[in-house]
């Protein structure tokens, strides 16, 4: 128990809140001083009271600079994305229109208007063609006529062209020096092919070596001719071209038999063809024993006589001997 002349304290009592403020009037003044404040602008700085002559006495606020936040934030829909700014606009080229007028007559330009002579392709002014479609068909003319002109130009050419290999084929072929060098390429692509004579003759012969025993194939029979100047002669049945002719000289391969007998040491032979022309040609003969090739080239021969021009080795009282002799033709 607390004494009885102590009353207990009582809290403090709480603070009582102050009254707000009473809004302030309205200005009050003239029509000119509220519109003047109504369009303050922000260069300004808000003092529009220096334009009235009655009205507010309170200081003016703060001029504040930059863009002006909004009043109070509306609620945007969801996707709605705010206001946007307009693009700029492209600036066009600007068109002339209006045309010169000096008296000329003549089609108006399609761009400007421009009155141009009806010999000019172009507009005098602007310079826009004057006829398009007609320029465009103008050219298509050309190419064709051009591409038209190529073609026979380039068939000129492949037809002399032609013409031309033509005159050196016919005369490669017909000239007579062409001829022989055609005959020759031919001739050396050639595989030659041996041909025998369907017939023998001699100006003079031994009665044991007659003219037939140099062609019988056998190198130890001869034909035995009595003296320098005499000849065999072969004749053919079909006109053949002669490559090469392969002669045996002496009584045969053996050496004391080759050397007991004279030999031919040179030949003429002379060719004759199908028209009867005749060609003659000097063969020089080694004088050895074996087989010796001569090469040539003659056409349509049907006749062939080999002469005798020399002899080597003929003794006093004895013959000259003619082993074999072979011919090939060209295929």
């Amino acid at each position: 128990m607390l004494p009885t002349d102590e009353q207990p304290k009582s809290p403090p009592p709480e603070p009582t809140p102050a009254a707000p403020p009473p809004p302030r009037p309205e200005p009050t003044g003239s029509a000119w001083a509220r519109f003047l404040k109504a369009i303050r602008w922000p260069w300004w700085g808000g003092r529009s009271t220096s334009f009235a002559t009655t009205g507010d006495t309170r200081a003016p606020a703060p001029a504040v600079f930059g863009p002006a936040a909004p009043a109070q934030a509306a609620e945007r829909a969801p996707g709605d994305l705010g206001p946007v700014l307009p693009g700029l606009p492209e600036a066009q080229r600007p068109e002339t229109t209006t045309p010169i007028r000096d008296g000329v007559v003549g089609p108006p330009c399609p761009n400007c208007g421009t009155a141009n002579p009806p010999d000019r392709r172009f507009c005098r002014r602007c310079a826009t063609p004057l006829h398009p479609e007609q320029r465009a068909r103008q050219a298509g003319g050309r190419q064709r006529r051009r591409w038209r002109g190529d073609r026979s130009r380039l068939l000129r050419r492949l037809a002399a062209i032609a013409a031309v290999a033509a005159l050196l084929i016919a005369g490669y072929l017909f000239s007579p020096r062409a001829v022989d060098l055609w005959q020759d390429t031919l001739d050396k692509l050639a595989t030659p092919a041996p041909v025998g004579p369907s017939g023998t003759d001699a100006s003079a012969q031994l009665p044991d070596h007659p003219a037939n025993l140099a062609v019988d194939g056998a190198s130890n029979r001869y034909w035995g001719a009595p003296a320098v100047g005499d000849s065999i002669e072969f004749a053919f049945a079909e006109p053949f071209r002669l490559l090469a002719l392969i002669v045996h000289t002496g009584a045969a391969e053996d050496q004391q038999q080759f050397a007991a007998q004279g030999r031919p040491s040179s030949l003429e032979v002379v060719t004759t063809a199908e028209d009867g022309t005749t060609r003659a040609e000097r063969v020089e003969l080694a004088d050895k024993p074996g087989p010796q090739q001569w090469n040539t080239g003659v056409s349509d021969v049907v006749r062939i006589r080999l002469v005798i021009t020399g002899a080597a080795g003929q003794p006093p009282g004895g013959h000259i001997a003619l082993g074999e002799v072979e011919f090939f033709r060209r295929p």
